[in-house]
């Protein structure tokens, strides 16, 4: 009887050791995550959602594509005339949002974030009409110029958009909620125990990859991984350790004689700890390689827009002259 009481307060012991995260701590870590309610709403989304977006676009295309093909007009009869002056004048007041966000005077006309929204749509609209204005052909080198440096301008907008949702927190929001992820966790040098104590081998994990990729060697070709390869490899890494976390556990299960639900339980919310933090981490690395990509676009698309523009003015007084 003594060595079972023995062997049971050891076991006591053992469980009081460790902090495993629960659905309160999981959920906390959600709420950092998102950001506060009181926070300033931004425009960084997830990339299903950007999915989502792109996938719309294609659709809109598509189906203009196919009203094309019912030849109910032509580009320079009435209803494709003014499917044309529509879309130019969609294409104009683009630049609303520009003057919104750069003069004084417009500085009152509403926040940024609706007149971005609205940007956006209108970016997308006007070179919908545009092209089913055209019918998909090109009639003329003026209105081919005209056509293929919009279609430029609205592939710049789309890549522009999709780097814009990433810049628009902040460095200093992506490592507020870094930081807060780790004091949620417990995980900081300082610390003696962290959520993830019982698995040493995951901490070090974590630790070194946030080491490697917040601190890494400025650079083009750093960037570049950033952008394109780290989501891989922070899902290796989330893969890895998601192993590590199940063989640990799966022990201390067998040796704790846990009840399997509370062994998936554990396993469940050891596994959204780290993933979420394995976001965070990402979301800070790729943070100054997004705002290097943006000033990149930036030299890029503003050339297109005046092209567009002259083009556009050229085709404009070629239809209306000859």
């Amino acid at each position: 009887m003594a060595s079972i009481a023995t062997n049971s307060n050891e076991r006591s012991e053992n469980m009081v050791m460790h902090e495993f995260p629960d659905t309160i701590l999981v959920a906390q870590v959600r709420s950092i995550s998102r950001g506060s309610k009181d926070s300033e709403p931004s425009f960084r989304s997830s990339l299903p959602v950007d999915v989502v977006v792109y996938l719309a676009i294609a659709a809109l295309i598509f189906a203009a594509w196919r009203f094309s093909q019912l030849k109910l007009f032509d580009a320079g009869d009435d209803i494709g005339y003014w499917l044309g002056v529509a879309g130019g004048v969609t294409m104009l007041l683009l630049f609303s949002y520009p003057l919104r966000k750069h003069f004084k005077f417009a500085r009152n006309w509403g926040r940024v974030k609706w007149w971005f929204l609205v940007h956006m749509f209108l970016g997308v609209g006007g070179p919908i009409l545009i092209l089913i204005h055209s019918t998909f052909r090109v009639g003329s080198l003026n209105a081919g110029v005209a056509l293929y440096s919009m279609l430029l301008v609205a592939a710049s907008g789309v890549v522009g958009r999709f780097i814009y949702a990433r810049v628009n927190r902040g460095l200093r929001g992506e490592q507020a909620s870094l930081n807060e992820l780790r004091t949620a966790a417990g995980i900081q040098e300082e610390d003696a125990r962290s959520r993830l104590s019982f698995a040493p081998n995951v901490e070090q994990k974590l630790a070194a990859f946030e080491d490697a990729e917040v601190r890494a060697r400025s650079g083009w070709l750093t960037y570049t991984r950033q952008v394109f390869l780290l989501p891989f490899q922070q899902w290796l890494m989330y893969r890895e350790c998601g192993n590590e976390l199940r063989v640990v556990l799966y022990a201390l299960a067998k040796r704790e004689r846990w009840k399997r639900k509370d062994f998936k339980k554990r396993l469940k919310y050891s596994k959204a700890l780290v993933r979420q933090y394995l976001n965070a981490v990402t979301r800070v690395a790729q943070f100054k390689a997004y705002e290097r990509f943006f000033s990149l676009w930036h030299v890029v698309h503003i050339p297109f827009v005046y092209l567009m523009f002259i083009s556009a003015v050229v085709h404009v007084f070629a239809v209306h002259i000859y």
